[in-house]
């Protein structure tokens, strides 16, 4: 960690939206699942329960104008980001309310209102996209950076290596930032990486990194916005890896047969929810009763999205080519 990083001070009033967000999230895919097992949502369905702290951390360190570009794991940064719950849920119901008119569905979020650029569903193939981006930006000479996210799965990619690459050859304005939950779908990442020091692999291309405890959401966003000012001060990329841990399966497919219950319960001692929940009770910033206002506003939320979600509509069949292709 890079001497000139500082823990800052917070106010009550923002951990409180950082707890607030974390809490969404994790209601959000605890709900997806719910309507998964219904059948109401179809396909593939990737949640990121218990790796909420890195999305919110992250995201909140970044402006409006920057870009975000993430994995199919990505209900938590779509909702981090602003896109509302209704459009998320509706999307993944496969619904024109969507924010990708149900044509994305939960591995594929989409809202260029928002700069947030997906879901991309194959590992580590948004990483070139990321370099592209940000050479944009620097062409331009916008006042923006890229922020893209991916597992350390993505890590043992080529693109990663070309990625990094080209991005410290050219000295973009990109922020990497990995989120290290230890296993690549079922692969814990001793048997996937000759070595684990990932930080290492962005300091071989001479890309400054960062690795941060990613279950605690201030440590976090101080990193985050730490390597957020060294790009826009040094005009160069930065590296910042989170070791966090998802609670569930890889997806809702995974008989989970790799890793002990044991160990879980373990990486379940450092909910990144409860930790902050529990410091703002410790320090009197919040009261039980506060707590369960916020959760019972969170559940309403949730339910309207569902309902929202329902009472959508599927595309004609007729439209079925629309969008094929450009009108312009």
């Amino acid at each position: 960690m890079p001497e000139e990083l500082t823990i800052s001070t917070i106010s009550k009033e923002h951990e409180i939206v950082l707890l607030q967000q974390m809490k969404l999230i994790r209601r959000f895919e605890e709900k997806a699942a719910e309507m998964y097992s219904k059948s109401k949502i179809r396909g593939f369905l990737h949640l990121c329960i218990g790796e909420e702290a890195v999305p919110v951390g992250v995201i909140n360190s970044l402006s409006q104008h920057d870009y975000i570009l993430c994995t199919y794991r990505e209900h938590g940064h779509a909702l981090a980001r602003g896109i509302s719950s209704g459009k998320v849920m509706a999307e993944m119901f496969g619904k024109i309310q969507g924010c990708c008119k149900g044509r994305g569905g939960s591995m594929h979020l989409f809202d260029k209102s928002k700069n947030f650029f997906g879901g991309n569903a194959i590992v580590g193939g948004h990483l070139p996209m990321a370099v592209g981006m940000a050479l944009a930006q620097k062409k331009q000479k916008a006042d923006a950076i890229t922020c893209c996210f991916f597992g350390e799965g993505a890590v043992a990619e080529g693109e990663f290596h070309e990625a990094m690459n080209l991005a410290a050859l050219w000295k973009l304005p990109v922020l990497m930032v990995c989120e290290n939950n230890q296993y690549a779908m079922g692969t814990a990442i001793q048997f996937t990486h000759a070595s684990i020091d990932i930080a290492a692999k962005g300091r071989a291309n001479g890309i400054e990194s960062m690795e941060v405890d990613g279950m605690d959401v201030k440590v976090v966003e101080n990193a985050a916005k730490f390597g957020i000012g060294y790009i826009r001060t040094h005009k160069k990329p930065f590296f910042l890896i989170c070791q966090t841990y998802r609670f569930r399966a890889h997806s809702m497919f995974d008989a989970e047969l790799y890793r002990s219950k044991a160990e879980v319960e373990e990486w379940k001692r450092r909910d990144p929810i409860i930790l902050l929940q529990n410091e703002l009770l410790l320090k009197n910033q919040i009261t039980v009763s506060d707590i369960k206002m916020m959760d019972q506003e969170i559940e309403a939320e949730i339910n309207a999205a569902v309902d929202f979600a329902e009472a959508g509509t599927y595309e004609s069949t007729t439209d079925l080519s629309k969008y094929t292709y450009s009108e312009i």
